[in-house]
C-alpha cells in the first residue's frame, strides 16, 4: 500500500463512488475485499471516503479482484492520478446529461444548495409541463423528452430526503414572467413555485428586473456539505464545470452577498409570486385548478 492522507476533492470521491459501485458489483463487503486484498479495512475506507490515495498498482489490484471491465478500469485508473487536482471542467460532445452524476452525488449530500437562475427557473423546481416545454425545444423525439423529463423531475427527490438540505433559489424575475409552454403550463408552475417556497427549508428569492446588471456572474450553484467542502456548479451545452478552489468560492460567494442585497426578500418574493399567480389563473383554461399554496 501507498499514497498519502488529503483533503477530498472532487475528483477523489468520485474514483471512491466508482470503487464502491465496483465492489457492490462483485457482491463483496469493504472488510472482505480488505482481507482478500492484505489490506487494513481503515485504509480501503479512506480510500472510499476520497481521503487518501493509492498507487496504480493497489487500485489495479482491487479493480481485478471486482471484476471491473476495461473501460472502467481506464476511467477510475484516471480519477485516481488527477485525484489531488481541484475542479474538474467535464465535457460531454453530444450535450450535457440530463442527470451529470457528480452533480447528483453533490446534490444527495449537500446540506446547504445556493441555486442562481437567470433565464429559466431552477430544475429543482420545475414542474413536469415547464419542463416538457423546455425540454422539446431542444429534440423532436418524444420518447427522448420523457426520458428527459423523468430524469430532472427525479433530482427533486432531494426535497424528500431526510433531514432535507436547506435551499435558497434566487430567480431573475423575468424568468417568472416568461411565457414557456403557454398560460396553462406557466399557471402550473408559478403556483408550484408559491407551494414550495413556503417549505421550512426552502427560501425563494426574486431578482427584480432593475437588477439584471448582477446577471453578468450567470446562472451558478453552490452546495456546501459536512462531508466536503463548498463546490460551485456550473453548466453549458455541452459541459459542465465544477469550481473548489478557495478564491473561487469567496468570489462566488461575494455574488451571493451582492443578490443578497439587490433581491427581495422571502415575503416580498411570496407576494409578488402570489400576484402573479393570481394574473395567470385568470388567463388559464377554465379545467386549470393550480394547487393552493
Amino acid at each position: 500500500m501507498s499514497g498519502s492522507t488529503n483533503l477530498p476533492t472532487i475528483r477523489s470521491r468520485e474514483l471512491g463512488q466508482g470503487l464502491r459501485a465496483a465492489i457492490r458489483g462483485a457482491g463483496l463487503g469493504v472488510r472482505e475485499l480488505a482481507h482478500k486484498l492484505g489490506w487494513t479495512h481503515p485504509f480501503v475506507s479512506h480510500v472510499l471516503n476520497g481521503k487518501r490515495s493509492f498507487s496504480d498498482e493497489d487500485l489495479l489490484s482491487l479493480l481485478l479482484v471486482c471484476g471491473v471491465d476495461r473501460d472502467e478500469r481506464a476511467r477510475l485508473l484516471t480519477l485516481s492520478r488527477e485525484s489531488g487536482v481541484r475542479g474538474w471542467l467535464q465535457h460531454y460532445p453530444s450535450g450535457t446529461p440530463e442527470q451529470p452524476s457528480t452533480l447528483i452525488e453533490h446534490e444527495d449530500k449537500a446540506t446547504d444548495i445556493v441555486d442562481v437562475q437567470w433565464a429559466v427557473l431552477p430544475k429543482l423546481l420545475h414542474t413536469e409541463g415547464y419542463a416538457r416545454a423546455l425540454l422539446s425545444q431542444g429534440t423532436s423525439a418524444s420518447g427522448a423528452v420523457e426520458a428527459l423529463v423523468e430524469a430532472r423531475l427525479g433530482r427533486q427527490a432531494v426535497f424528500t430526503r431526510s433531514p432535507p438540505p436547506r435551499t435558497v433559489f434566487f430567480v431573475h424575475e423575468p424568468a417568472i414572467r416568461a411565457s414557456i409552454g403557454g398560460v396553462d403550463v406557466m399557471c402550473d408552475q408559478v403556483h408550484h413555485l408559491l407551494k414550495m417556497s413556503i417549505r421550512r427549508n426552502l427560501e425563494l428569492r426574486i431578482i427584480p428586473s432593475s437588477a439584471g446588471h448582477a446577471a453578468q456572474a450567470g446562472s451558478f450553484a453552490l452546495m456546501e456539505s459536512t462531508e466536503f467542502g463548498p463546490v460551485v456548479y456550473l453548466e453549458g451545452a455541452v459541459s459542465v464545470a465544477f469550481l473548489e478552489e478557495p478564491d473561487q468560492i469567496t468570489a462566488y460567494r461575494r455574488v451571493l452577498s451582492a443578490l443578497d442585497k439587490s433581491a427581495l426578500n422571502g415575503t416580498e418574493s411570496q407576494e409578488l409570486t402570489t400576484v402573479l399567480a393570481g394574473e395567470l389563473s385568470r388567463r388559464a383554461s377554465p379545467e386549470m385548478s393550480p394547487m393552493d399554496p
